[in-house]
């Protein structure tokens, strides 16, 4: 009995709650439903992709988690407890933030600036503590392995997968519960998009949860543990990549059988 009993807590002590757990989340614009009625779990160290057509509601969703857009309805649950995403800075106070396929970095200024941007460190003086804010930055794009010239460097002078790694790396100093990832190599080459695929790779060791929309499939089954498909605002399933394959999520997300 005290060995079962022993099982037991262990079980529950060693039980992953989600980071991140949306329940029958349901959002309207006027008369028109972008998402109905969508569930989600995604662990520590865990990438779910979010996959479908364009319209299907992806970014909607990736919104709604990063409190641009209220839900019409439903429950945003964030280790265990339901918050009200209102906001942006919300749900950068909860450890969320997000990658969006712009960036948002600034151009004119230098890499370290942009980790720190909005959120800088002041000295007892009360003036900004730029050594803080190197030594951080260096070391974080030293840990993700993102080659950039120098933390003084400045972000117009990189190339668009060196921009990438910066978002990413900003989001990760950040983040320390879920990152959220929207198209993160669009734009980039064959070159680039593995380097940073590699930087998202290493976020797993890091116990961060990934939210990551992509429209190449070879990506998706590169990096996510499961793939989670909408069309037109409904889920059409989730599945774990080692037990699907290409053929079955192309047939869910057009509606056709292959």
């Amino acid at each position: 009995m005290a060995s079962l009993e022993s099982s037991a807590m262990e079980a529950s002590v060693n039980r992953q709650d989600p980071v991140l757990k949306l329940e029958q989340v349901r959002k309207n614009f006027g008369g028109v439903t972008a998402i109905e009625n969508f569930a989600l779990e995604v662990f520590p160290g865990e990438i779910v992709a979010l996959v479908g057509d364009n319209g299907a509601g992806k970014s909607t969703l990736v919104k709604i988690v990063s409190g641009v857009h209220a839900p019409t309805s439903g429950r945003i649950i964030i280790e265990g407890r339901e918050v009200a995403m209102s906001s942006a800075t919300m749900a950068r106070a909860h450890g969320i933030e997000v990658v969006y396929q712009d960036l948002a970095l600034a151009d004119q200024q230098t890499v370290y600036m942009n980790l720190f941007l909005g959120r800088e460190p002041v000295n007892r003086f009360g003036l900004l503590d730029r050594r803080k804010m190197i030594d951080e930055t260096e070391k974080l794009l030293k840990d993700l392995d993102v080659r950039i010239p120098s933390a003084h460097a400045t972000i117009r002078d990189l190339s668009g997968g060196q921009r990438q790694g910066v978002a990413i790396a900003r989001a990760t100093h950040w983040a320390s519960k879920l990152i959220l990832l929207d198209e993160p190599t669009a734009a980039l080459g064959v070159a680039e998009t593995a380097k940073v695929e590699e930087i998202v790779l290493s976020l797993k060791q890091r116990r961060i949860g990934i939210l990551i929309i992509s429209h190449s499939l070879d990506q998706v089954f590169r990096l996510a543990d499961r793939i989670c498909v909408l069309r037109r605002g409904k889920q059409i399933g989730v599945r774990k990549t080692v037990e699907t394959d290409k053929n079955e999520i192309i047939a869910m997300i057009t509606g056709l059988q292959q």
